[in-house]
């Protein structure tokens, strides 16, 4: 197996085991009693109506937590996808690996700020995988 598609295959799982932990944690983890709970409690008692339809807080924390873990899915089938690509194609494909690692570069910048260290170090994990990728990757054999 040539190294950018081990990279790309990495960065794959990574992904796939980010996303089933926010999907456990994140969206259907049960929260904390205390200040949380409170919080929470508020987000879901406070209805208002938007477009049409009665929404909540919760409702956008909810749905944007799913929204993520479906997007993180999505990627690492992308990310699988592109290996097998790689495995002929790896020079012609850094512009999207490129962008992949912007991407979570961006991603860990924003987790850090918001939310705490574990999905920081996937992260950078996974922009390293595509950091890797990107400068193994060699012209296409004859």
């Amino acid at each position: 197996m040539n190294k950018p598609v081990l990279f790309l295959r990495v960065a794959s799982v990574l992904t796939l085991i980010h996303a089933v932990l926010h999907t456990i944690g994140g969206v259907f983890g049960k929260t904390a009693p205390g200040p949380a709970a409170v919080a929470v409690a508020a987000m879901k008692a406070n209805q208002f109506p938007l477009m049409g339809n009665m929404r909540s807080f919760w409702d956008f924390y909810f749905g944007l937590g799913l929204a993520l873990s479906i997007s993180m899915t999505a990627e690492a089938i992308l990310m699988w996808q592109l290996a097998s690509l790689a495995k002929t194609e790896a020079r012609r494909l850094r512009p999207m690996m490129a962008t992949f690692l912007v991407a979570y570069l961006l991603i860990a910048v924003n987790s850090y700020a918001h939310f705490f260290p574990a999905p920081v170090v996937f992260e950078i994990i996974i922009a390293g995988c595509f950091g890797a990728a990107i400068a193994t990757a060699k012209e296409r054999a004859a």
